[in-house]
């Protein structure tokens, strides 16, 4: 019996000797390996456990490109009481106006914006000093133009901010870009609706290389004070729509085919060069998020920016056409006017969906590795004090107190 009792001490520690070392391998194997795991290969197919991932997954979806871990990471350190500088670029209807509020009013802030009654815009200050950290129409207005594009705010926001707030002068801000893609083709009809209504966008500066465009490089496609009551047809035929490739064009960089004189390069090369620019900007942007996938919208903006939103993004789900009967031919066409977005909105859902993936993957593994090692710890845990009732005198002194109030 004592032989019995003696080698109690021996088993538990042999016992707590391999729960610790399995412990220390897998946080090991997790550093290493874990982060790298499924994250995309040159051949650009997800991995078909990788599709749980999503909250409505979609079994035939695959991964069309490839990009970078670097280019999924979307982990910033916005700095709210510093001098960060969130910048919202709205394209014409995707969704903007709807997102713009969720910014000033539906963000869990420590001074949330004050957003007054009757008042377009809403005055969103650092927790720290009466100083915007948020640069979009519903904080600061149009402040660089009627939805300005990406060469007119990058060229203009910085001094807007200096002249507002003359004060953070000693200290360079850093700007975090922002916006919001959709379909297409919807977007198109939506935009047409719009102008049908009678709303015009005629105010947009459209400034480039310093200067607004003149009338014989951006002629308008209507007489009078709006295109109100035009046809689908009107709308389609008029070759100098900016409706066509508005996203692309929005966020290029107009400097690099020479803003809007269609004669400094060849049409091809200018659209090529537009769509390889937007690309580029897109990818570089702190955030972005798709019309048609409202909560995955939400979901990357908080991990992004380490904000939380007060209520969940609704998602208003309707046919292509938004409710406008168009045949299959007519969005054909319209798909063709509006070639360059097709192939950026393409390229922009495979990143954002790869974005979303990489995240939920990631958490998903740290939720493991956490449940885990609570479970080693838990087990290692409960083998020392069975262990140890048998021979109560062998507690040892810095655990005699934890022991007693076990006990008690």
């Amino acid at each position: 019996s004592k032989r019995r009792r003696g080698g109690g001490p021996e088993r538990a520690s042999k016992f707590v000797l391999v729960v610790a070392g399995s412990a220390c391998f897998m946080l090991i194997l997790y550093q290493y390996a874990g982060p790298g795991l499924s994250l995309g290969a040159p051949g650009g197919r997800a991995p078909p456990d990788d599709l749980d991932l999503f909250p409505t997954p979609d079994p035939h979806y695959e991964k069309k490109y490839y990009f970078p871990v670097r280019e999924l990471e979307r982990s910033l350190r916005f700095d709210m009481k510093g001098d960060d500088v969130i910048v919202f670029l709205h394209i014409q209807k995707t969704g903007g106006t709807t997102f713009g509020r969720h910014l000033v009013q539906n963000v869990r802030l420590e001074v949330p914006c004050d957003c007054r009654p009757g008042q377009k815009k809403c005055t969103c200050y650092r927790p720290n000093r009466r100083e915007t950290w948020l640069f979009s129409r519903f904080s600061t207005g149009w402040s660089c133009g009627l939805h300005a594009d990406w060469t007119e705010l990058t060229n203009c926001v910085p001094g807007v901010l200096d002249r507002r707030d003359p004060a953070a002068l000693r200290t360079p801000r850093k700007f975090y870009y922002i916006t919001l893609l959709r379909d297409p083709v919807s977007r198109y009809l939506s935009e047409w609706r719009h102008v049908q209504r009678g709303a015009t966008w005629k105010t947009s500066l459209h400034m480039c290389d310093g200067r607004t465009p003149t009338p014989e490089e951006l002629p308008p496609c209507y007489e009078g004070t709006d295109w109100s009551g035009c046809t689908l047809q009107e709308f389609m035929d008029c070759p100098y729509n900016l409706a066509s490739n508005r996203q692309v064009r929005m966020l290029a960089d107009l400097s690099l085919v020479g803003c809007y004189n269609l004669s400094f390069i060849p049409e091809s090369k200018r659209a090529q060069l537009l769509l390889e620019s937007a690309k580029k900007n897109l990818r570089g942007m702190a955030f972005f998020g798709l019309t048609e996938f409202q909560r995955k919208t939400q979901y990357l903006f908080e991990r992004t920016f380490n904000l939380k939103f007060i209520r969940p993004f609704m998602q208003y789900n309707s046919t292509r056409a938004g409710g406008v009967e168009v045949d299959e031919d007519t969005i054909r066409h319209i798909e063709e006017l509006n070639d360059l977005d097709m192939q950026l909105y393409d390229y922009a859902k495979d990143l954002f969906q790869q974005r979303y993936q990489y995240k939920r993957q990631l958490e998903r593994r740290e939720q493991r590795m956490r449940n885990r090692e609570e479970r080693l710890l838990h087990r290692a845990k409960e083998a020392l004090p069975r262990e140890d009732t048998e021979e109560p005198g062998r507690v040892p002194t810095e655990d005699y107190m934890s022991h007693i109030i076990e006990k008690w």
